[in-house]
């Protein structure tokens, strides 16, 4: 660009190349602490929605968690002792924990012991022998921490005690505190159902069945993914299979899973049927749904709607069968009656 630059006569001399502008300063320290500070204010923008991303699971249980946590308590599991003048039916410390990490996972839940004391020791007289020995008692005090899909982590505490007898005054506190510290962590875990041994706190044993699941497959815990990670799949062509799988418009209903309610629904109204209404249930459920016969239950294999409609229809058709035999049984017995 060039301007006309006057004389000192008033008339306009040959142009010239305008002077160029001043290039734009650097930002100062100040500018650039100023900017980070209103960033920082400002709400973050709403991520640009990719096409095809992957949606995020729902958080909380998976549909296999509620069920193994809803599920009756297997008497196979349960154990007793003499306690005074009674039995007593526990649980073993190793078997909540395989419990915990079948349903949990491994690296679904976590305890710590945050309080342990030692409240009684005492010389005494121990075994047939009499041999001299000590006993000692502690409390303990047990805080269990279950993460569920994502969601605030479930933290549940639990107090118990154990009791140390040995002839040998430290055998006799690390039995204690061990059995202390178990005993609390079992107090715990029992608060998320009955396969912690819940079951068992209610003295009719409602809850406990032979039939209960003794097979227990490994219970895949949901686990929320990485924002990334959807990202990445999400730019990542679709293959074949997915760009030809249906809408979940039109997906089969069967397949939807049920809520924990309706599973212990069903539970219940299987344990109340007779023993060959119940045999006969058991293997026609496995036969309509292909069950292999290593399974030793189909309690854990109630997951879906299908499952539902099949169980209500065997249930309602052998209901009206029972019925009839009852007016059956009635109509024979009335001749008897009167005569």
């Amino acid at each position: 660009m060039t301007v006309a630059v006057p004389s000192a006569n008033g008339a306009r001399s040959t142009s010239r190349p305008a002077p160029p502008r001043p290039s734009q300063s650097p930002p100062s320290a100040l500018d650039l602490i100023r900017s980070s500070d209103l960033s920082e204010a400002l709400p973050p923008s709403a991520p640009e929605s990719v096409s095809g991303a992957v949606p995020v699971q729902p958080p909380g249980f998976s549909p296999e968690q509620l069920a193994a946590l809803s599920a009756p308590l297997d008497r196979a599991n349960v154990r007793q002792r003499e306690q005074g003048r009674s039995r007593v039916s526990y649980l073993e410390g190793w078997q909540a924990i395989a419990e915990a990490n079948r349903i949990f996972g491994f690296d679904g839940w976590q305890r710590q012991t945050i309080a342990v004391r030692c409240v009684a020791q005492a010389e005494r007289l121990i075994g047939r022998d009499q041999k001299p020995g000590w006993g000692v008692t502690y409390t303990a005090r047990v805080r269990v921490t279950v993460t569920a899909g994502g969601l605030v982590p479930l933290v549940r505490e639990g107090s118990g005690a154990g009791h140390g007898i040995d002839v040998d005054l430290g055998q006799a506190h690390e039995s204690a505190l061990k059995e202390a510290e178990t005993d609390a962590m079992k107090r715990a875990l029992m608060t998320f159902g009955n396969p912690f041994g819940l079951a068992l706190y209610d003295k009719r044993q409602r809850e406990v069945t032979s039939s209960a699941a003794q097979e227990r497959p490994a219970v895949q815990p949901r686990q929320a993914q990485p924002a990334a990670q959807h990202q990445a799949r999400a730019s990542t062509p679709a293959e074949p299979s997915a760009q030809a799988a249906a809408p979940a418009s039109q997906q089969d209903p069967g397949l939807l899973p049920l809520d924990a309610a309706t599973i212990r629904t069903l539970h219940g109204a299987i344990r109340q049927l007779p023993r060959p209404l119940l045999e006969a249930l058991t293997q026609g459920f496995r036969k309509r749904f292909s069950i292999p016969e290593e399974a030793t239950t189909i309690a854990d294999r109630i997951l879906q709607k299908r499952h539902h409609d099949w169980i209500e229809a065997f249930l309602v058709s052998h209901r009206e069968v029972r019925l009839a035999d009852h007016h059956q049984e009635v109509r024979t017995a009335e001749p008897h009656q009167a005569g």
